[in-house]
């Protein structure tokens, strides 16, 4: 019973667990969120000094999540839909069809359909709900999905959130002064998690070459300690969500064999392959520019002098989800971090930034668009709706004409001054 206790554990920490804290931030803040916003007008606008900011709801909501976390991704999103008043439907992936049912029947069981309603099925059904009109679609997945969710949605202008994996990975960089066996165990953990199929994972490593070697004995040890020498045959360890993810981790496995310096074996049958170390790779290599989501890990040595030649590279292709830097050079970290474009992430840790109250969680082109987490998500799911109040009496007439000889000069004369 331990391990279906641990797995247990695990779930509620990754997929259970952030929903009732993302529904607890919300009831605590709801009411001061939607509150409407009063603005002073400015002397332009005399008499009529009061505008407010209404929180407006979109309407109907398509939120379509996928199977790597089946619970957070939805319900979180729900969260967030319901909390700006919208109603919703629900497109969840087949790939999770335990899941699925499981979701399928909490929400016919709350909500009545004609306010929350939760479709299974394919492509074809996602196909479908992309053909109707909706009033805000909120996408989790791949950004090739993402282009064709947009065009979609193009047609008839709808708003769209995108939370994306990042067509070129997730980079990590590993300082020669960072504490090795730190930046090991925080790195082994995030890479077993879900077997590497989490959308703010570590797709590559980027390690100073004169540390590479500390490093990678760090790394193998933590791997170990955390999951055992065969993680494939721990069933604790996650499984891989098809058959065809397992084929491509044995085809890559094969393809860099002589590069493999850690794993490299699977369980077909029960669809676990273990964490894969490769090493050492080309910054340019192909498997080096497309997000693995799986638990093939390859690691970039370089100079520790010529690291701006990796944040180059980086900065040349497509905005991650998320980046986490190793170091003990604060300065130079947050340097990086206030000058590179991705969606959020760590220094001296992994993947923990998604878990803060109060800050967003989003994407930056080819990894999303849009925010949410809180009140973002309560901000993605409403349209601030300006009203000004106006006056009928004490006016002034200087929006009006004439605006020619002396009486336009006074005009001019007082616009400036109540410009200012």
């Amino acid at each position: 019973m331990k391990k279906y206790k641990q797995n247990g554990e695990v779930a509620y920490l990754c997929d259970l667990g952030p929903v009732i804290v993302e529904i607890n931030e919300i009831l605590k803040g709801l009411r001061k969120w939607a509150r409407p916003e009063r603005h002073f007008s400015g002397l332009l606008c005399f008499p009529s000094m009061i505008t407010k900011v209404y929180k407006m709801p979109y309407g109907v909501s398509l939120i379509i999540s996928p199977f790597n976390f089946p619970i957070l991704l939805t319900l979180g999103v729900l969260a967030a839909a319901v909390s700006g008043g919208n109603t919703a439907v629900l497109k969840t992936s087949s790939k999770s069809a335990a899941s699925t049912r499981a979701l399928q029947k909490l929400i016919a069981d709350v909500y009545p359909e004609e306010y929350v309603t939760l479709l299974d099925g394919g492509h074809d059904v996602a196909e479908f709900c992309l053909e109707e009109r909706f009033d805000k679609i909120f996408y989790t997945g791949s950004p090739a999905v993402a282009k064709h969710v947009l065009e979609k949605a193009s047609r008839n202008l709808t708003s769209v959130a995108l939370e994306l994996g990042g067509e070129t990975g997730n980079w990590c960089i590993v300082r020669k002064d960072a504490d090795l066996r730190d930046a090991a165990r925080k790195i082994a953990f995030l890479k077993l998690c879900n077997a590497g199929q989490v959308c703010i994972n570590i797709n590559q490593i980027a390690v100073a070459e004169e540390a590479a070697e500390a490093f990678l004995g760090e790394l193998k040890r933590e791997f170990i300690r955390q999951i055992g020498e065969k993680p494939e045959e721990n069933e604790e360890y996650p499984k891989l969500i098809s058959a065809a993810v397992y084929e491509k981790c044995e085809r890559l496995t094969e393809q860099y064999r002589d590069r493999v310096v850690f794993g490299g074996t699977g369980n077909r049958e029960a669809l676990r392959f273990a964490p894969t170390v490769l090493y050492p790779i080309g910054p340019d290599e192909a498997i080096v520019q497309n997000e693995l989501f799986c638990p093939m890990l390859p690691v970039v040595p370089f100079p520790d002098a010529e690291v701006e030649s990796i944040l180059d590279r980086i900065a040349k292709r497509e905005h991650p989800l998320s980046m986490y830097v190793f170091t003990s050079d604060r300065k130079w970290a947050e340097r990086v971090m206030q000058t590179q474009q991705f969606g959020g992430g760590c220094v001296n840790e992994v993947c923990v930034h998604m878990m803060v109250r109060g800050v967003p969680f989003n994407g930056a082109g080819h990894s999303g668009m849009g925010a949410y987490h809180g009140e973002w998500g309560f901000r993605e799911f409403t349209h601030p709706q300006t009203v000004l109040f106006g006056k009928t009496r004490g006016n002034l007439p200087l929006r009006e004409h004439p605006y020619s000889g002396k009486t336009g000069e006074k005009k001019r004369t007082l616009l400036k001054w109540f410009e200012r």
